[in-house]
């Protein structure tokens, strides 16, 4: 099979494609797309076999998958994900193994804090280079507009949410943060309305009772701003507006650096928006 006219050849239309028929391709290719758009370097690098085991499929959905989006074979699609990241700095991989060379002359601290520095980093330049002007406009001015706020992170997401909701109190814009407490999470929302908005935060795996309270808010018509870490998250299936920050991995803990800065700039510009 020759590859269409309509195959993807570069990665931001190849993940607008993938986004937009994830969830109607069957069960296994779904789940492709989503390891896809969340793992896109283990995609470039990997093998069929690897890559595989890791998305907990067979090989010949790969290829399924690939003819799926328009592609003769799975190496083409690889090649969109090995283009997107040609131009780019030593990857993060690289210079990890850099880092750990040189580990038997500096100290365990001091290399856990360039492990950490180096995932900050990348994390947030991931973001920076999928990041649109347009939704972070479009969020803002939702945001600003509307009554009340609704801050909902828990678990892993709290620092996020407890941090707005800080930075809200002392720039005198009125919220609510949702923590949880006594269970009575999904009571702190009965009072919210459509002229109000929510801000969830969630990721994988994601926090079931945050799920359950963008459910409860997405049904009473309560505008959703979601920060999470993929196209199927059930964060964004409910959002009007949502963001993908995929924070980088070290050592198994990943930060929330990049969390964090989307965090303060939605925080401050709706600050400036409302004061303008």
């Amino acid at each position: 099979m020759a590859t269409t006219d309509a195959a993807p050849r570069d990665f931001a239309t190849l993940k607008a494609s993938i986004i937009e028929r994830g969830k109607t391709l069957p069960k296994r290719l779904s789940q492709i797309a989503a390891f896809a758009l969340d793992h896109p370097d283990d995609i470039a690098f990997g093998t069929v076999a690897s890559i595989a085991e890791q998305a907990e499929v067979q090989p010949s959905s790969l290829i399924r998958f690939s003819q799926a989006l328009g592609y003769q074979g799975f190496s083409e699609l690889q090649e969109i994900f090995r283009a997107r990241l040609r131009d780019r700095v030593p990857n993060y991989e690289e210079r990890m193994a850099q880092l750990r060379e040189h580990a038997r002359s500096a100290s365990k601290a001091h290399i856990l804090f360039e492990g950490f520095s180096e995932a900050a980093q990348k994390s947030i330049a991931d973001l920076s280079d999928r990041l649109e002007p347009k939704t972070l406009d479009r969020a803002v001015a939702r945001l600003a507009a509307a009554h009340t706020l609704y801050l909902v992170g828990l678990r892993r997401s709290f620092p996020i949410s407890s941090y707005m909701a800080y930075a809200f109190g002392k720039l005198g814009i009125r919220h609510v943060l949702i923590d949880g407490l006594g269970g009575l999470a999904s009571n702190d929302l009965t009072f919210a309305s459509p002229k109000d908005a929510v801000l969830a935060v969630s990721f994988t795996p994601y926090a079931s009772e945050t799920v359950t309270l963008v459910t409860q808010a997405a049904r009473m018509k309560v505008p959703v701003i979601a920060i999470t870490d993929s196209a199927f998250s059930p964060l964004a299936r409910d959002a009007e507006i949502w963001f993908e920050v995929a924070e980088a991995n070290f050592e198994g803990f990943r930060s929330l650096a990049a969390s964090l800065a989307l965090a303060m700039t939605l925080t401050v510009a709706v600050a400036e928006k409302r004061g303008s």
